[in-house]
Formats: C-alpha cells, sequence, structure tokens
C-alpha cells in the first residue's frame, strides 16, 4: 500500500532567468515570490501558495517551455509502477523522482512527498 496525491504544477521556463519568470508569474496568479533559487542552483523558483493549494514551480529547462504536473508519493517506486499499469511509460529517474509520459503524451513527475503532511486530498493505493 502506499499513498499519493497532485502537488504542484510546473512552470518549465526555456531561454529566460527565474527571477524574470518569476516575477511574471507572481503577478500575473497573484502570488507573491517564495523564492528565485530554490535550491541553490539557479534551477528552480517558487511562488508562495496555501497549504490547501497546489505548489507553483517555476523550472529552468533546456527543452522548450510548457506546463507539467507532479504527483508526490510516500512510495515513488510504487507509484510509478502504479502509473505503468494504467499505460504509462517511464521516461527517466532524475535525482529522486521518475520523469514519466502518460499515454497521451504528456510529461509529467513522481516525486517524493513534498510536505509534513499530504493534505486532506490524498489517494491510498494497495
Amino acid at each position: 500500500m502506499h499513498h499519493s496525491r497532485l502537488c504542484t504544477l510546473v512552470l518549465d521556463c526555456q531561454d529566460i532567468d527565474l527571477e524574470t519568470a518569476a516575477q511574471f508569474w507572481s503577478r500575473a496568479l497573484g502570488k507573491s515570490i517564495e523564492s528565485t533559487d530554490e535550491d541553490g542552483d539557479g534551477k528552480y523558483a517558487s511562488l508562495k501558495t496555501h497549504d490547501d493549494e497546489l505548489r507553483i514551480l517555476l523550472q529552468r529547462v533546456d527543452h522548450p517551455s510548457r506546463v507539467h504536473l507532479d504527483i508526490e508519493a510516500d512510495d515513488v517506486d510504487a507509484e510509478a509502477d502504479r502509473l505503468e499499469q494504467l499505460g504509462a511509460k517511464r521516461i527517466g529517474f532524475v535525482k529522486r523522482w521518475w520523469v514519466m509520459e502518460a499515454p497521451t503524451g504528456h510529461r509529467f513527475c513522481v516525486v517524493r512527498r513534498q510536505g509534513a503532511d499530504f493534505g486532506p486530498h490524498l489517494n491510498r493505493w494497495d
């Protein structure tokens, strides 16, 4: 048995510095900037959201800009296995998460639990 839930809206940003991107999305979405360099490597910025909202993460990427979703799980491999059984494909393992592709062609990630608490919208998979 494991748990998972939708946790993050990720704005993949190509050819723009994250501070500029964060300023635009902060103003566009009415959310303050939490960090313009979340991990100290210049690859991630974040906007401040409430505990009951999706996290909003900006990620500097080499591929064309797009939006993708993150699904957090207490067992990343078990969740990737479950999603493969539904027709998704594993594209690759990066640091601590799986990049997946849905049968629809959309890319998404299965990541470790992002907060101390999963919150009220948790799926339980046996």
